[in-house]
């Protein structure tokens, strides 16, 4: 996600965060054009093979770790 502070003055924002700006940018715009049952389509994805348990695994896990930074509720 962009700064406004670095908008405002003219300059980029710094590209030193691991791209996760850019992994946020894409689940927000995955939120915003999916429909359908999230739970479905994973399924989907590791019955076809086109997602393997592997990065099921590591998506799950990167998922928990962003879920324990975001306020509860």
């Amino acid at each position: 996600m962009a700064n406004p502070l670095y908008n405002q003055l003219g300059n980029p924002a710094p590209a030193n965060d691991g791209g996760l700006s850019q992994f946020i940018n894409q689940v927000q715009e995955m939120r915003r054009t999916f429909n359908g049952n999230p739970r479905a389509e994973v399924e989907r994805l590791l019955n076809s093979g086109q997602m393997s348990q592997q990065q099921f695994n590591q998506f799950a896990q990167m998922a928990n770790q962003i879920r324990a930074l975001m306020p509860k509720h």
